[in-house]
């Protein structure tokens, strides 16, 4: 018997349980895995709250881990005990140990440590599909990255430099304004004093940019088309401060013809060969040093809850990383 994080209903952080598990013997195409540390990622509040619905409860939320493979499936080849992986997105990973789907596994290059791994992988795929496919950041580029402090935000921003871009970010204070800095950002915006639409266009000669990055949804939605040059892509990756409205279409049309996306990992690395790619380039670019991951806290498995209430509030700063 092993304990997970499980929820019995969907709510608040209250509603996340420790409870007392049986994981059991791997089946075909299974692996069970010994985890290490598991990753902290705003879909993981989304699942609690009932936001994103899940087949079925009690359910063990989480989406991203890492650990050691401790016995295989009687047809699993390419992966044995003792191996290191990490994986994302594969909900279930609040527990400590799971059984997981071999061929959804990332053996881990000996370079990288497990709570690296756990903080890294998620977050680190989702920047690679936004820079790299959503809209293919180009050198010279001007582009937005809303919540520039955040795990995926300073990802973002590092990459996006990486590329050649010049990396306009918004922030909720001086510290986090900071932080985005070293991680690339060019021009901070603390959005608390300064209106960042205003802002970008002072920086952009009136032109906008052509890509938003907007991972906060509701709040910033309507302004973030406003920073965006005709043609320009909105990209909604997330919904921190809640979904977005109802949009009417004509909207774009009268903003200068606007592309309009809101694409999720889980589309992007569907295919096995998909998702081992992404996590390749993810880490060239972390091994090369173009992009360093910031484990900016810590949290044990068990106190999960304090863990959410901290993201939920915008007190962390980069990844946070529970451990079993």
């Amino acid at each position: 018997m092993v304990h997970a994080i499980r929820i019995h209903e969907y709510g608040g952080p209250e509603a996340l349980r420790w409870d007392e598990i049986e994981v059991g013997e791997p089946g075909p195409g299974h692996v069970r895995l010994r985890q290490t540390a598991v990753g902290l990622n705003y879909i993981d509040t989304y699942h609690r709250s009932g936001a994103y619905k899940l087949p079925q409860l009690p359910a063990i939320i989480g989406t991203e881990g890492a650990g050691v493979v401790e016995a295989v499936g009687p047809d699993v080849t390419t992966l044995k005990p003792g191996d290191r992986v990490g994986y994302a997105p594969l909900i279930g990973a609040y527990a400590e140990s799971r059984l997981a789907p071999a061929d959804r596994l990332i053996p881990l290059p000996s370079w990288i440590e497990d709570r690296q791994a756990a903080a890294m992988l998620l977050q680190g795929m989702t920047a690679q599909f936004l820079l790299r496919s959503t809209y293919a950041v180009q050198p010279g580029d001007t582009i937005l990255v809303q919540a520039a402090a955040g795990g995926v935000g300073q990802i973002l921003c590092q990459w996006a430099k990486h590329l050649g871009a010049t990396v306009i970010g918004t922030v909720s204070s001086d510290e986090k304004a900071e932080l985005a800095r070293a991680a690339g950002c060019d021009h901070p915006i603390v959005y608390t004093r300064e209106n960042f639409v205003n802002r970008v266009k002072d920086l952009t000669d009136g032109q906008g940019v052509p890509v938003v990055y907007d991972g906060v949804g509701k709040t910033t939605f309507m302004d973030s088309l406003d920073c965006l040059r005709p043609r320009g892509f909105m990209v909604l990756f997330g919904a921190a401060s809640g979904p977005v409205p109802p949009l009417d279409l004509q909207v774009l049309a009268a903003k200068g013809s606007l592309y309009v996306t809101r694409p999720t990992l889980f589309s992007y690395v569907a295919k096995r060969d998909d998702l081992m790619a992404s996590a390749a380039d993810l880490f060239e670019v972390v091994h090369s040093g173009g992009v360093t991951i910031n484990v900016g806290q810590t949290f044990a498995l068990r106190d999960a809850a304090e863990a959410h209430r901290a993201l939920e509030s915008r007190a962390t700063t980069g990844s946070t990383v529970l451990l079993p």
